[in-house]
């Protein structure tokens, strides 16, 4: 990579923090929807169907949903024909117009034909060569632009290299993108019959340059042959589009629940959040835990809601040691709490036949830490 690849990422990583430290938690008032690919540009094909006639028919359907549902709210495409729009323009469209979030809309493929599910991506470091995979299907729409080297700095979407840049974009707005696609998630559960693929992170050039919180949702899987035709009938396009506005609905409410004179409790079952108390927002446990003073202590992370439940709630009631934190104006629960990675690791495996985004965080002291942090502590 050139030098001026690396004065990019510098430059870029300080507009990002900028945008970051400006933006508010007021009202979610402009959302950008992204109809993925267009024009010379089809995306994955179907055996019938293109993927950029699918995202263009769901995006504009979305448009209007919440245009209907939420008429405080500008809609803004980034495009509403079958045009070819430079993946850097997408994110300049919506960091001009000052947009609160950004929603990208594409179909996944695959060569096994029974490849099968949706799933939502928000920005960061690829970590499995699948996640690798479908950014760089994605990103294969810059090599149709014109100088598209000038455009992104040398970034090579085809070299595993250069996907080094998203490592520095993955933490600028991931809580509030993190819970707006777990939110999306949670609606296609409901209302998908399909294989929920859950949340992941990849690097997609399509939303690193944004400066809001955005995600790229993969609504279905065009190479197999039962959801392509769900994902191009009326009945199916209208199902994805319903999960994505009820998604926004919750995702916005929970945004701007805290600007109408509402203030999140000071204090929330066992385990409570300092939203501000470093850079990382590190979440704090004010109440008496099982921790003990020094001790290093994994949990399984399996749920994020904009609204409070009960621990005692009926879909917690086969989930050991459930506890709740807040972090960044969002509630999440955890189960276990457990003294070895390994014991979280197998709790994970479990949790994950009822929630499949559960993750592993850690504590110490109770504080949130990151688990690298936690793996050094424990080798002393």
């Amino acid at each position: 990579m050139n030098k001026n690849f690396f004065s990019f990422i510098a430059v870029s990583f300080l507009f990002i923090m900028f945008s970051y430290a400006a933006y508010g938690q007021g009202k979610l008032t402009k959302v950008v929807i992204d109809a993925g690919h267009g024009g010379h540009d089809p995306g994955a094909l179907g055996a019938k169907s293109h993927e950029k006639d699918i995202a263009l028919s769901v995006a504009l359907l979305l448009g209007k949903k919440i245009e209907e549902t939420y008429p405080d709210v500008k809609v803004i495409y980034t495009r509403k024909t079958d045009v070819f729009v430079e993946l850097f323009q997408r994110a300049s469209i919506a960091n001009r117009n000052h947009a609160d979030l950004f929603i990208s809309i594409h179909c996944n493929s695959s060569p096994q034909k029974n490849a099968n599910g949706n799933e939502t991506f928000i920005m960061g470091l690829g970590r499995t060569a699948a996640n690798l995979s479908i950014a760089q299907r994605e990103n294969a729409s810059v090599l149709l632009e014109k100088d598209y080297e000038k455009h992104y700095d040398g970034f090579d979407p085809n070299s595993p290299e250069g996907y080094i840049i998203f490592s520095l974009f993955q933490n600028a707005f991931m809580q509030q993108s993190s819970l707006f696609a777990s939110l999306i998630q949670q609606n296609y559960d409901k209302n998908l019959s399909s294989l929920n693929r859950g949340v992941k992170q990849a690097g997609f050039a399509v939303i690193y340059r944004t400066t809001m919180p955005s995600v790229l949702t993969e609504i279905g899987f065009i190479s197999n042959p039962e959801e392509e035709t769900f994902m191009t009938s009326p009945k199916g396009q209208e199902t994805i589009a319903n999960s994505l506005v009820h998604a926004f609905g919750s995702y916005k409410k929970s945004v701007e629940k805290n600007t109408d004179g509402k203030e999140i409790p000071k204090k929330q079952d066992n385990l409570v959040a300092n939203a501000t108390d470093s850079p990382e927002n590190r979440a704090k446990d004010t109440a008496n835990s099982s921790m003990e003073k020094g001790k290093v202590s994994f949990r399984v992370q399996f749920l994020i809601s904009a609204e409070k439940k009960s621990l005692k709630d009926a879909a917690f009631q086969d989930i050991p040691n459930v506890k709740m934190y807040i972090q960044n104006k969002t509630y999440k629960y955890t189960a276990g709490d457990e003294d070895s990675e390994d014991a979280a690791v197998k709790l994970q495996q479990e949790i994950r036949k009822k929630y499949k985004d559960a993750f592993i965080i850690a504590w110490h002291n109770g504080e949130r830490i990151p688990l690298e942090t936690a793996r050094e502590l424990m080798k002393k």
